[in-house]
């Protein structure tokens, strides 16, 4: 099935990032989110940040034009269903998922391709809620969407071949490379990346070194773009928590116990830049460490 119109449940960053660069390539996109007033702001943030790549010149003031004429709000889930493909990409959270795709399965096509946009839950489990595990995957981008190449798919236990074949010609019609993963507890990138930032934390917990010393020594003695810390804040630390107790609980391994800095910080609503403070603070002309 060749796929043209696309749905997107949640208007956030990555929901926002994902309406961005399918608009870009020429589909038509439904916009959805439980708040409506969100839909429009990530429209209008949309466009703004297109035109910042018309400044760049990566694309044509007529392609930025376009592109936002394919977005349309979606008041509610059954105006998305009866698309090609579905993105959900709300909080990261099983249960909340879970309602989305109950709610939304009585009102789609028989041949949409459901997927979701999960860093970390498992994909068979998501997939037993719906009416078509076969036609369910995890569709995984990269923050920030536009900027970033990879996308990481996900089979579950019952996706069909054709599934995954259609989704890895639609990471190719966006100008992205795919990766494979297997379905286990936060699949490749976070895996790997999530334990590092926690053990940048407790680095932070215990001592070691301050918020500006652990960020610079990976940055210059590692070559990494971001220090952890900064990382970790751009991310939102509720998602970087969320995804570590879906490895600790997952793998049963000690190794990946959230650093108990990083739930203070949760609890304490410091969760990145999303909130004006983390292990940085934002609320002045430039990052501050809190520590």
């Amino acid at each position: 099935m060749a796929i043209q119109t696309v749905g997107v449940i949640g208007a956030g960053q990555m929901g926002a990032g994902i309406a961005h660069v399918f608009a870009l390539a020429g589909y038509e996109v439904k916009l959805n989110d439980i708040d409506g007033e969100r839909v429009r702001a990530a429209i209008d943030r949309i466009g703004e940040n297109i035109g910042k790549q018309v400044a760049r010149g990566q694309v044509s003031e007529a392609e930025r034009v376009a592109a936002i004429s394919r977005i349309a709000p979606a008041a509610a889930l059954p105006e998305i269903a009866a698309t090609d493909l579905v993105i959900e990409a709300a909080t990261e959270n099983e249960a909340v998922k879970r309602e989305i795709f109950k709610a939304l399965v009585p009102h789609l096509a028989p041949d949409t391709i459901l997927t979701t946009n999960t860093s970390s839950i498992s994909i068979t489990r998501l997939a037993s809620v719906t009416d078509r595990p076969e036609r369910f995957m995890g569709f995984h981008f990269m923050n920030p969407v536009p900027l970033m190449q990879l996308v990481e798919l996900i089979r579950g236990i019952a996706t069909d071949e054709a599934t995954y074949e259609a989704l890895k010609l639609v990471v190719d019609r966006l100008g992205k490379t795919h990766a494979s993963a297997e379905d286990f507890p936060a699949f490749i990138v976070n895996r790997i990346l999530m334990p590092m930032i926690n053990e940048a934390i407790y680095t932070l917990y215990e001592g070691v070194g301050t918020v500006e010393s652990i960020d610079t020594s990976l940055k210059l003695g590692a070559n990494h773009p971001m220090g952890p810390l900064a990382l970790a804040d751009f991310i939102g630390l509720d998602i970087c928590l969320a995804i570590m107790n879906v490895l600790h609980e997952g793998l049963a391994d000690t190794k990946y116990r959230p650093c108990p800095l990083l739930t203070k910080y949760v609890e304490a609503g410091w969760l990145g830049r999303k909130t004006q403070r983390g292990f940085y603070d934002y609320r002045g002309e430039r990052p501050m460490p809190t520590r």
